[in-house]
């Protein structure tokens, strides 16, 4: 699928849920958030028809977000619905790993193939005081369990103020390199006023490279992060939301006040 701009369309990310375990100050208030109904989430089967139809059309990567994905009740039986769809060649899992050491093994089992792990700090009180949530040692032990279970490739995400020389950065960095891990710096990004970077050690947030699009838990097609712009699979079909999608993905974003990082993904 060529967008407007010459760009490929082949990633798509999908948020299963807009329920999160922690409160990130820089993603959630601390007093949570007015969730979804059920009825307005999109049903396994719902999503699994769709990922079906957006790889018959182009797409060959796939990602599940949040929210917290872990947090669904039957995550593990969407990724077996995902994986046994033929032409993903990439199936992966962007989590906060609280629940990882519960999951790890039968995610892996399931065909999810890949992990990035949010990791703002390995110091207990900070990221007790970013998340609002005493929860590093679950997330360690988690990690360590992804590990264990031989996914092929593991990758932290750390959300820094401005750069990786930020001590918290420097210390999850540290914590990476001694576990053999990848690990990407993501400077805090705001919907609100446009506020967007390129992720340091990956591609996110450039713009003339984009090649994804977004599926959002009550089921929008999203071509854009930083974009008001959508369209919902229960009202035009999948193929049609989809083509109206890549008809519409801006050349670059701009900003979004009609939803947040917690129900699209980041």
């Amino acid at each position: 699928m060529i967008d407007s701009y010459g760009r490929n369309i082949t990633y798509l990310r999908i948020s299963v849920t807009d329920k999160c375990n922690l409160r990130c100050t820089y993603c959630m208030p601390e007093e949570g958030v007015d969730e979804l109904k059920h009825s307005d989430l999109l049903t396994f089967e719902e999503i699994a028809e769709f990922t079906k139809c957006a790889v018959s059309m182009g797409i060959t990567k796939v990602r599940l977000t949040g929210g917290e994905p872990l947090v669904r009740r039957g995550i593990v039986d969407l990724v077996r619905m995902i994986s046994d769809i033929e032409g993903i060649e990439d199936l992966s899992m962007t989590t906060n790993a609280i629940l990882l050491k519960q999951y790890a093994k039968p995610l892996r089992e399931a065909g999810l193939q890949r992990l990035n792990i949010s990791l703002d700090s390995v110091d207990r009180g900070n990221y007790a005081r970013i998340t609002r949530r005493d929860e590093l040692p679950a997330v360690l032990e988690g990690i360590d369990e992804a590990i264990e279970c031989g996914f092929d490739r593991i990758k932290l995400n750390c959300v820094v103020q401005k750069d990786r020389n930020e001590p918290d950065a420097l210390g999850v960095a540290a914590y990476a390199k001694e576990k053999g891990l990848d690990v990407r710096f993501i400077r805090t990004m705001n919907l609100d006023t446009g506020e967007f970077w390129i992720v340091d050690g990956g591609t996110g947030g450039d713009c003339s490279i984009c090649n994804r699009i977004r599926l959002s838990a009550d089921g929008h097609v999203l071509p854009c992060l930083f974009s008001d712009i959508g369209f919902a699979v229960r009202e035009y079909g999948n193929r049609e939301a989809i083509e109206k999608a890549i008809g519409a993905k801006p050349e670059k974003g701009t900003l979004s006040r009609s939803h947040e990082f917690y129900n699209v993904g980041g």
